[in-house]
């Protein structure tokens, strides 16, 4: 599985500003329904809350991977945010996050679900990598570091 596969350029937003969890998570969850004409915002927004609910999906680091499921969906799709300032996650390191990847997934599509995850944790665990995305200008530029892997 290619990161491209799932992320394209206008589903990256480069120095957002976005005030709390929530509203990272409106703005994932619009980015990710503009890809699929089965899903609407809310739908998503909804299913990210949902996995959320369950625990945190904080990575740590400034780092999370919200995700969930779709009963709509028919593909796997992805949408990041690098945030301006770092908001408040329920972080098991208490640092506030700045990076997020969230993943939407069809409801069916478990292996795949558990695949994409672990790639996109393993991207992230680089912390060169993750260096270089907080520095970059430009959607274009955090979309060819993170498809690159």
């Amino acid at each position: 599985m290619e990161i491209s596969n799932i992320l394209s350029p206008n589903r990256v937003i480069n120095n957002g500003t976005v005030s709390s969890k929530k509203a990272a998570l409106e703005a994932l969850a619009n980015l990710i329904s503009s890809a699929e004409p089965n899903l609407t915002q809310a739908e998503v927004f909804e299913s990210l809350i949902a996995r959320e609910k369950l625990g945190s999906t904080s990575l740590g680091n400034g780092i999370a991977l919200p995700h969930g499921r779709q009963k709509g969906g028919t593909q796997a799709i992805g949408a990041f945010i690098q945030l301006h300032e770092g908001i408040q996650y329920d972080t098991v390191d208490l640092e506030p996050v700045d990076l997020l990847f969230a993943l939407s997934v069809p409801e069916e599509s478990t292996e795949e679900h558990l695949e994409i995850l672990s790639k996109l944790a393993s991207i992230l665990s680089d912390s060169s990598l993750v260096n270089n995305i907080r520095s970059c200008d430009s959607p274009e530029s955090i979309f060819t570091i993170l498809t690159k892997q």
